[in-house]
């Protein structure tokens, strides 16, 4: 049984501290849950503002050197920090302010939104393992975790977003025909790849991509060839172009032949300087329906929570914890290319919310790697909003919200001890801390946010975010029905 395990050591910037949440301990919780004993969920945690400050030592794997004959290792560092020596450094200037990474974020939101209502409105394996490098997208100016992978034969390098959202898998290629935005690595160009071919208008695969359910938004033929179109976050960020197949390379040895992707040619908008969209969604197109005979439509990740520190996006099933907790993915009539969770209730501090379950069911919510701060239904926003606020107290002055974060705290004369955490419990009785998860912290203006929002409407879904997601092993048994959480899913 063959498995590739690539991990990713994680530097962070000074950008990267003001979305960390990286100094929240509870050091009861916390040892309870490494060592396996029960404990109350959303307890109070300790504020170490030591933490804001860079790391000077870049730290191995953990897992270095583990199962060598299985697996095949790659350590890939950040752009910035201790890690990064040899790569060189990126200006500083070209980073994103909080606000604009908030900005972008409820782009996305707002387009996520718009696609359900879309839905609703027109529609009332092999056991192996391969693991593949992930970082932060932020250097890149990107709010989304990024993989790098390799494309073609030679291979091309690239800095794809991994995107549970996404389901189609796309990179700017070469010639650019109508525009192409900057990007960090060279422009993949197919004509420079021996294993690259375009598919045809009338084959299979054309008529199948553009048969429904694969978040596609356009189709048509150039030429004999298949043209797709898909959009992000609202009309000005999009990409289009050929769709090919290629030999897509995620780790040395672990290659994927004949792999169905876009090959943007027209491409615009709030990308960063990432190349492309590695799409994790539930259709035919996707990478995990791609690969499924070999990995049986099963991956996870970590995304990493403290400096110096590794994630991972993970194919198969190997690795996975048994620290692992599984809740049913939930059907939902309103769209299919989403991954719908059961909600039942939220912990703040120790304490639950006074929220119906059945008041989490409708709309209901979805799990998103690339939407940062969670969303929630107004209702149960202003009851944790109530609950946070009232367990803070009255000995740290409030601040003016920043962005969608409407309840901060100004820090530059008092810091608390201790901050309220927050836990959510899903169906099955299946309940996670969100340790490194309660707030962000600004560090130009030292204010502290609670990292949750309101949704503009009361009829939008809510969506459980990557901060929330920090730290812990999120694993989709998408043939199975299921996701799991587990703890230290970094290590």
């Amino acid at each position: 049984m063959q498995m590739a395990v690539v991990k990713l050591v994680i530097c962070y910037t000074s950008l990267l501290f003001i979305l960390v949440s990286c100094f929240l301990k509870n050091v009861h919780a916390l040892e309870g849950i490494r060592q396996g004993a029960k404990h109350s969920f959303g307890l109070y945690h300790t504020i170490e503002i030591s933490y804001l400050s860079p790391s000077s030592v870049c730290n191995p794997s953990k897992t270095q050197g583990r199962n060598k004959k299985q697996s095949s290792t790659l350590e890939v560092v950040h752009r910035h920090g201790p890690c990064s020596d040899q790569l060189g450094q990126e200006n500083a200037k070209t980073k994103p302010s909080l606000s604009e990474v908030l900005s972008h974020d409820q782009s996305r939101v707002d387009y996520i939104h718009a696609q359900l209502v879309q839905a609703s409105n027109i529609n009332k394996p092999e056991d192996t393992e391969v693991n593949i490098p992930a970082r932060s997208g932020i250097p890149l100016e990107s709010n989304y975790y990024v993989v790098s992978l390799g494309l073609g034969t030679p291979k091309q390098p690239l800095s794809l977003a991994f995107d549970t959202r996404g389901d189609l898998t796309w990179t700017q290629c070469q010639p650019c025909l109508e525009s192409c935005y900057k990007q960090q690595d060279p422009i993949f160009n197919p004509s420079a790849s021996r294993s690259y071919s375009n598919i045809s208008c009338n084959s299979r695969q054309c008529s199948q991509l553009f048969s429904g359910g694969t978040g596609i938004i356009s189709s048509g033929c150039v030429s004999g060839t298949c043209v797709y179109g898909v959009q992000y976050g609202g009309e000005d960020t999009f990409s289009s172009g050929l769709l090919g197949k290629e030999t897509l390379t995620l780790t040395p040895g672990d290659e994927i032949s004949n792999f169905l992707f876009g090959c943007g040619q027209y491409n615009a908008g709030k990308f960063g300087k990432i190349a492309g969209v590695l799409g994790l969604g539930k259709s035919h197109v996707s990478i995990v329906s791609q690969t499924s005979q070999k990995y049986g439509k099963y991956f996870s990740y970590c995304l990493p929570s403290t400096p110096s520190s590794i994630g991972h996006l993970t194919f198969g099933k190997n690795r996975i914890s048994r620290n692992v907790e599984f809740t049913p993915l939930v059907n939902s009539q309103r769209n299919t290319l989403f991954y719908f969770i059961d909600v039942t209730s939220i912990i703040v501090g120790g304490r639950k919310l006074p929220i119906k379950p059945e008041a989490f069911k409708s709309p209901g919510t979805i799990i998103d790697s690339g939407t940062v701060i969670t969303r929630l239904h107004p209702a149960t926003y202003a009851a944790l909003r109530a609950t946070f606020t009232q367990m803070m107290g009255k000995s740290v002055p409030r601040a003016p919200p920043l962005g969608i974060l409407d309840t901060c705290y100004d820090l530059r004369k008092v810091t608390p001890e201790s901050i309220p955490g927050v836990a959510f419990t899903f169906g099955g009785n299946v309940t996670i801390d969100s340790p490194y998860g309660a707030y962000v912290y600004d560090d130009n203006t030292s204010r502290l946010c609670l990292a949750f929002a309101a949704n503009k409407d009361a009829r939008d879904v809510s969506i459980f975010g990557s901060t929330q997601q920090q730290s812990l092993e999120v694993a989709f048994d998408v043939a199975g029905g299921k996701i799991g959480f587990g703890y230290n899913g970094c290590d």
